[in-house]
């Protein structure tokens, strides 16, 4: 039985349907000593992306680092999955230049190294920073390690951030293309209101 067969709820970063061609390359501690890697696909053993490629982080690459990403089912799940309304209010509020801000921050605070929660610091609904995190790889710093190669044990370098920033902020001016750069006024969603959309 495939995993795909698991709930929607059930998705989960080592989660695969190979036969569709979404697969997860994160190795096992045990492969690769001391640092967790990309590689084949763990469960069919699809070689599809070029890591050297995507670990030199060069956006004008950044193409190519999309399109692999895309490979893996639980980034291809937040490529495609449609924003919340929460998320959508979110932005319209932010608008691109107060995105880039919150993105950046969200870098700064919730990938710290030593987090005691790693790999489960970033919700999935209710802001598009949080969607772009998990289709970008830039979710927790295990899979900023084996997407980017950055160790997971150091501080974040100032251009470490700044890439990382430019890559969520990417994939947001893609899902929300006629996003204005100055925020404007959305009125909050009462929680009735929000129920009754969904």
């Amino acid at each position: 039985m495939s995993k795909t067969a698991k709930k929607k709820l059930g998705l989960t970063c080592t989660s695969t349907d190979c036969e569709n061609g979404l697969h997860c390359f994160k190795q096992t501690k045990k492969t690769v000593a001391g640092h967790i890697v990309g590689g084949r696909c763990r469960d069919c053993g699809a070689d599809l992306v070029d890591w050297p490629r995507i670990t030199r982080r060069e956006l004008s690459d950044v193409e190519y680092t999309f399109r692999s990403l895309k490979y893996e089912m639980i980034r291809h799940h937040f490529w495609h999955q449609e924003l919340d309304i929460r998320a959508m209010n979110y932005a319209l509020r932010k608008g691109i230049d107060g995105l880039i801000v919150a993105a950046e921050k969200r870098i700064r605070i919730t990938l710290r190294p030593g987090n005691p929660f790693d790999g489960r610091q970033t919700g999935k609904s209710g802001n598009p920073v949080l969607y772009a995190q998990h289709a970008c790889a830039v979710c927790c710093r295990k899979c900023v390690e084996y997407w980017h190669g950055i160790e997971r044990n150091r501080e974040l370098s100032a251009d470490e951030v700044n890439y990382l920033t430019k890559l969520i902020m990417l994939y947001i001016k893609d899902r929300l293309p006629n996003l204005p750069s100055e925020g404007q006024y959305v009125p909050p969603i009462r929680r009735s209101q929000a129920i009754e959309e969904f």
